[in-house]
């Protein structure tokens, strides 16, 4: 089923190809669904997709928004680069 469901956002990606981008976020919406397929199951894929559909509107401001693995990951070293320039302060 991801696979399938991966086929039908690369189809609206090819598709929508030539046209301007709206979207707020980085990675877009389509190529963040793609990675939340690639790493989680199906159920949890898919509200996190809904989820970014739902917060991609007028009202958001938008910005650099991975998927929940990656955030995580990216606080960790934020946070290790914190902690190494303390060390190099002190």
């Amino acid at each position: 089923m991801r696979k399938f469901i991966i086929k039908l956002i690369h189809g609206y990606q090819a598709a929508t190809a030539g046209k301007q981008p709206t979207c707020r976020f980085h990675p877009s919406c389509s190529n963040y669904a793609i990675q939340a397929y690639e790493n989680y199951n199906f159920f949890y894929a898919t509200i996190l997709t809904i989820w970014r559909i739902l917060r991609c509107n007028p009202f958001n401001k938008g910005g650099y928004d991975p998927i929940p693995k990656y955030k995580k990951i990216l606080k960790e070293e934020l946070k290790a680069e914190a902690d190494k320039k303390k060390d190099a302060n002190e």
